[in-house]
């Protein structure tokens, strides 16, 4: 037999088994529901290319090493399957073209071989699968080594035993990359990869720059919740597989299990029952149906692997994720932000509260006594919202009228009831006043804008605030919204978008840094306070949300104050634990992750954190034993203008 017509048959079995392995993973996505139109034309495979070399690597480049094996060995693997289809598919049979391919082959044996390594080393990564995954570099070696050696011997030369030996090699690889991909195996990442960057949820991730997303043009901004229509459509969330729409059960099956969103959990650092590595993986066996026993990655903290099962229309919770899984998430997107497959944790695992919340009613801890509250009251303490500016009296901070327009208006927020975050507030209306800012505290007329009823699953009433809250700002006259609470910030930013509102809202840091750099103050920080170690903690709704992490560095740095950075810091910071309406539901772990978040700071010898954020503040200064000074950006700026 010609050794070149074994190739070609090679690869036409492998090109079958490459449609069979689309078509049964397929079968498996299409038990969802229907996705938006927006989000699944076929149009999009087009975008397939750009979004690979460009957005997906992107986040694959914080990792050096992996960055160049990655290129090395998916880059050398499609150069060389799509120079064999050319060459094998199309019977040119050109030693040209096979030269190509032969340098394709050791291009992928090249990055082969540092996945090796990797997966050899005395250090790996805690984070990493095994299993399967430690085969997969025998069984892409063995293809890149079959084609390497195929194409370095001219066909005239090649023995038939030689010629079945490279078709032997090139077919185990090529097994494990078509029916073993089919099976569930490690490389199904690779064919749900490309179709999950086409078809992905959130197409708005894609936008070329942060000014797309921010103008009119899109609704739903990338880290915003998708609106749910719970009156007409009944949409009250995931309980089941099926009702995950058909793209997100995609995404799901696009996880290549590296771990980074593990590595990342502030809830799975703290020993608290969240990894979602393990939720993934959880939901494609939901989506499959099995049970997890044949999982390879480090467990859920406190819940051992094999003894859940899911079928696509059993429920999830808690016959495949226990309930406590769903509660322990702070919505920080640290997972979403190191997932190199684009993957959105957090959109699914909200979905699942939502359901939790509206056909159940199991919020655990205070949530719903927050929730009650915030329906009956408008605020998430039951106060009178009356006393939400009563610190601002003694400022002759005007309220805002209808008919006044104003430059700013400052909206507090839900912790402006709250003596240490007051202290924040004052500050910031003192530098207002000092610099000649024209503007208006919101006054009684402000209430909460629903961003922890959203996170806890009550879409309802998230809806009903945020109308409420719209209404009220419809009445005033402003240029404005500038705020000291980045989860008030996003909210109104944001996830109002999707209701029709448009707001140009700042966090204080951001004005600020705009009066500093304009002369209208000129903040100058004692050299008792320039001698501190300050290092600066990025609230996760500010930075990782909403992409603002200069601010108020270049601030701190115009006062004088040097930042010295913790090792997680921007858009990479970790977070206090105070989002998602966790510290409502409480879920315990082994330990606090404010106090994780402490040690950081103590690692690099701080004496001062600096902050922008209520939450982060409370949750900071909660932590005991000795710890350093935390200090709003706002309340520096204040003391450096005295």
């Amino acid at each position: 037999m010609n050794p070149t017509w074994l190739i070609t048959a090679l690869l036409w079995l492998s090109m079958a088994g490459l449609a069979f392995a689309v078509a049964r993973r397929a079968s498996y996505w299409r038990v969802g529901r229907a996705a938006a139109p927006s989000s699944t034309g076929v149009d999009k495979l087009f975008s397939i290319p750009k979004r690979y070399f460009v957005d997906l690597h992107h986040v694959v480049a914080r990792d050096p090493y992996i960055a160049k094996t990655h290129v090395a060995t998916a880059g050398g693997a499609i150069a060389a399957l799509a120079l064999v289809f050319i060459n094998y598919g199309l019977a040119i049979y050109s030693p040209w073209i096979d030269k190509l391919i032969f340098l394709a082959a050791i291009a992928m044996l090249i990055g082969v071989v540092f996945v090796w390594r990797r997966r050899r080393a005395k250090q790996l990564p805690a984070r990493l699968s095994r299993g399967p995954w430690n085969a997969l570099p025998w069984l892409l070696g063995s293809f890149a080594l079959g084609i390497a050696l195929f194409t370095l011997v001219p066909a005239s030369a090649m023995s038939g035993g030689f010629a079945v030996l490279c078709a032997a090699l090139i077919g185990v690889g090529a097994f494990a990359m078509t029916f073993g991909a089919a099976k569930g195996g490690p490389m199904k990442h690779a064919v749900a990869g490309l179709l999950h960057l086409a078809f992905h949820p959130r197409q708005e991730r894609f936008a070329a720059t942060r000014e797309a997303w921010t103008g009119n043009g899109i609704a739903t901004p990338p880290t915003a919740l998708k609106l749910a229509d719970v009156e007409q459509q009944q949409d009250y969330g995931v309980a089941k597989a099926v009702e995950f729409r058909w793209n997100q059960l995609l995404s799901f099956d696009a996880c290549v299990q590296c771990g980074k969103c593990e590595a990342a959990c502030p809830a799975f650092a703290a020993g608290q029952p969240l990894n979602p590595k393990k939720l993934i993986q959880d939901l494609v066996v939901g989506m499959a149906g099995g049970t997890d026993a044949a999982y390879a990655g480090s467990p859920t903290p406190g819940i051992p692997v094999g003894q859940h099962r899911g079928t696509p229309n059993g429920p999830i919770v808690s016959g495949l994720i226990e309930a406590q899984t769903l509660w322990s998430c702070t919505t920080c997107r640290a997972c979403v932000q190191e997932c190199p497959m684009l993957i959105e944790h957090v959109d699914a695992i909200v979905d699942m509260r939502r359901n939790q919340t509206l056909v159940h009613g199991t919020v655990p801890g205070k949530g719903p006594e927050v929730l009650a509250n915030l329906r009956e009251t408008g605020t998430a303490g039951g106060y009178d919202k009356a006393a939400r500016y009563d610190w601002s009296v003694d400022l002759n901070a005007p309220i805002a009228q209808a008919g006044q327009r104003v430059d700013v208006l400052l909206v507090a927020g839900e912790g402006a009831f709250d003596m240490r975050y007051q202290r924040t507030l004052r500050a910031f209306v003192k530098v207002l006043n000092k610099a000649g800012v024209n503007y208006a505290v919101l006054g009684a007329q402000e209430a909460d804008t629903g961003d922890v009823a959203r996170r806890l699953g009550d879409e309802a009433t998230f809806q009903h605030m945020a109308q409420q809250m719209m209404r009220t700002l419809a009445t005033l006259s402003f240029a404005r919204i500038v705020t000291a609470d980045p989860h008030v910030m996003h909210s109104l930013r944001n996830e109002y978008r999707a209701l029709g509102a448009r707001y140009d809202v700042l966090h204080h840091t951001t004005l600020l840094a705009e009066l500093a750099a304009s002369g209208r103050i000129a903040p100058k920080a004692a050299e008792a306070l320039r001698e501190k170690r300050t290092t600066y903690h990025d609230p996760c709704y500010l930075g990782r949300y909403n992409g603002e992490i200069e601010a108020p560095r270049k601030l701190l740095k115009t006062i004088g104050i040097q930042v010295v950075e913790m090792e997680r810091n921007g858009l990479r910071g970790r977070c206090c634990g105070g989002g998602g309406g966790a510290p409502l539901t409480d879920i315990p772990g082994k330990q606090r992750i404010p106090d994780i978040r402490m040690a950081d700071a103590r690692a690099v010898g701080a004496d001062v954190v600096a902050v922008a954020c209520p939450n982060c503040t409370a949750m900071l200064e909660g932590v005991v034993g000795p710890r350093a000074e935390v200090l709003d950006v706002a309340e520096l700026v204040a003391a450096s203008l005295e």
